[in-house]
């Protein structure tokens, strides 16, 4: 077998090992041409609505989730251990064909069950056996394709709906069984809420959009053009990985997905120009998470950030760019650092892209400028997926390496099913555990609590909300844990009159950087099974690379001036100016070099010296911080001067 054949099947077993999304079957026999038609007809039936005008939204809803766990079933064994046997169980199919009765039902009894009649004089007994076993297939559906812990929180949510009418402080005003049932699934409040709204509309465009950039190899050029960019510089192949893993994660909105799949190429190259394993590992996983906090495509969380904040999405990825680029900016500087630590140059010339190979390709990113001018023109995202698609299609004819055939077509069209399934059902279980939230009030005294717990000091409160976060974050996946912390937490942030789109980008930055907060890192551990390191360390160096993520949301809730909020140019450039040189101090102090390596000393002021630069809104704090680093240049300065005389 080619080497290239075992680093594929290496790839697949280190996704099906900690990515739940992908421990899907691939021997399914004659049940692969029903996955076809079935994944295929969702998709037609999403750009046919899209093209359109959509569905009633619980309709809309209705067929995108019945529809997409049928494929579940379909796709996801009831366990682990069964994933490798051929074929499809006869109760997995049973499991199907009830998911699409149960919600199909919804469709077909549609003006019945949302009139309000209905609403009065009760659901009839059928209405609530069917109400019933849709949630139950949600719930199962989201533990396959997801995993438990998202589950365990839905269960906990409808018990305490059902049971927590007695529960001191936190007590509501009850709901029986059949009413429970009935407003999560024939309601706009739960299941059928925001994020499955959203999920059915804007983000499974998105996510074909990435499918056909992938299925097209356009996402390769991607690629190309990191290492053409940067492949030549200090530790070239480390910053090129981290750029291309930028690029790829706004597509494929993953950071386990694309740290395996961006990591398989550029973490043998890193390991090959001598950086270490756990390095190597560290900077892949850490690049790849932060792709989903990367404008124009931020992951699917992100659309529904848009409509919980009522900020079009075209001000949000706006608001998010300084982030953003700080976010990087620490890794790529980070990744500097360690290169010169180690005497790590860049890859030759005859390693790498041509530039006039680049210039001649650079039409292939005409997709991503759509999506960004039709977005800054004030055009839905849909309007702007949709084009962004067309123009993807369309620029793929004109080369014969992007060129797609009827074959290619189909199997995007499927594709696209596939990757939305843990986005349709972690949205659905989201909606349970927000329908309960909003339906008994919890969030309100969630928020409450959190106030109280803090005693009213701004800085507790925004360290209780970040652990909250970052340990939702490690069993649910990124979109499940916006939609539960920015129903709970956020309020609590709001409550001490931050602006809105700070307070849940706080949320949103925290719930994504757990992928590679130890103990549970899980795009660390992947890109640690590729580079054969430890993945503890791996974990902690990530960690330490990635710092900027746990310094950033704390600045720009501070000064909100970083996600443009009341900013001008005189405010704006001295908060991003401090804000770079302070990333510079702390990567250095993380990383343990900085011009010459640091004393133990040394290190220590860099890093407050950075916290002092970062921290905003107070020049005199400025300007000791700059004053410390200046201090710590000087000294670092001449001590590499006097080692290269020695030398």
């Amino acid at each position: 077998m080619s080497n290239e054949s075992d680093q594929n099947i290496s790839a697949k077993q280190l996704l099906e090992k900690y990515d739940k999304e992908s421990a899907y079957r691939s021997q399914i026999g004659k049940w692969a041409w029903i996955v076809a038609i079935i994944g295929s007809s969702l998709t037609i039936f999403h750009l046919y609505t899209a093209i359109t005008v959509p569905l009633p939204r619980i309709m809309q809803g209705a067929i995108h989730l019945g529809t997409g766990l049928s494929l579940i079933f379909i796709l996801y064994p009831f366990k682990r251990s069964l994933l490798k046997r051929d074929g499809v169980p006869w109760y997995d199919v049973l499991l199907a064909f009830t998911s699409l009765a149960t919600h199909y039902y919804i469709i077909f009894n549609y003006t019945r069950l949302t009139s309000t009649q209905t609403i009065i004089l009760g659901f009839s007994t059928l209405d609530i056996i069917m109400a019933t076993l849709g949630v139950l297939l949600i719930l199962e559906g989201t533990r396959r394709a997801v995993g438990l812990p998202i589950v365990i929180i839905a269960l906990i949510a409808l018990a305490y709906g059902l049971w927590g009418k007695g529960i001191p402080h936190f007590g509501h005003a009850g709901f029986n069984f059949d009413r429970l049932m009935t407003r999560m699934f024939y309601t706009t409040e739960a299941v059928f809420g925001i994020p499955i709204q959203i999920s059915s509309t804007f983000i499974y465009l998105f996510l074909f959009f990435g499918v056909i950039l992938t299925g097209t190899g356009i996402a390769r050029f991607f690629n190309d053009l990191a290492f053409g960019l940067t492949g030549r510089m200090t530790g070239g192949t480390a910053k090129a990985a981290v750029s291309a893993s930028a690029l790829q994660g706004m597509v494929t909105g993953s950071s386990v997905a694309n740290t395996v799949g961006s990591g398989s190429f550029t973490i043998p190259m890193m390991k090959r120009a001598g950086f270490k394993p756990e390095f190597a590992a560290a900077a892949e996983a850490s690049a790849s998470t932060g792709g989903q906090i990367m404008p124009p495509i931020m992951g699917a969380a992100a659309f529904i950030m848009a409509e919980y904040t009522g900020v079009p999405y075209n001000e949000i990825i706006l608001v998010a760019l300084i982030p953003a680029l700080l976010y990087f900016s620490g890794i790529f500087i980070g990744t500097h650092f360690q290169a010169k630590k180690q005497g790590i140059r860049g890859l030759p010339k005859n390693e790498l892209p041509s530039l006039s190979g680049i210039v001649k390709r650079l039409d292939l990113l005409l997709p991503l400028f759509t999506i960004i001018i039709l977005l800054y023109l004030g055009y839905t995202p849909t309007f702007a997926a949709l084009w962004a698609i067309a123009v993807a299609f369309g620029l793929s004819f004109l080369r014969k390496d992007t060129r797609m055939t009827i074959s290619n077509m189909l199997q995007t069209l499927e594709q696209g099913a596939r990757v939305a399934l843990p986005v349709i059902a972690a949205c659905a279980s989201a909606g349970i555990i927000v329908g309960i939230v909003v339906l008994t009030g919890l969030g309100g005294k969630i928020a409450g609590g959190i106030l109280n717990l803090a005693g009213g000091n701004f800085f507790l409160l925004l360290l209780f909300t970040m652990i909250a976060c970052i340990l939702l974050g490690m069993g649910l996946p990124t979109t499940a844990n916006y939609v539960v912390t920015a129903s709970m937490a956020a309020p609590a942030l709001i409550a001490f009159d931050i602006p809105v789109i700070a307070a849940h980008l706080f949320v949103f930055y925290f719930g994504i950087v757990a992928d590679i907060t130890p103990p549970v890192c899980l795009a660390a551990y992947a890109g640690a099974g590729i580079a054969g390191a430890n993945p503890m360390k791996a974990g902690v160096t990530a960690l330490k690379l990635a710092i900027a993520a746990f310094i950033i949301p704390y600045a720009f809730v501070y000064n909100p001036v970083l996600v443009l909020h009341e900013a001008t140019l005189a405010t704006l450039a001295p908060a991003l100016i401090t804000a770079l040189v302070g990333m510079t101090a702390v990567s250095a102090s993380m990383m343990n070099y900085y011009i010459t390596s640091p004393n133990i000393v040394e290190r220590g002021l860099l890093f407050i010296s950075g916290l002092l630069l970062i921290y905003p809104g107070n020049i005199s704090v400025s300007l000791s911080g700059l004053a410390i680093f200046v201090g710590i240049s000087i000294l670092q300065l001449f001590r590499s001067r006097r080692q290269k005389v020695a030398t």
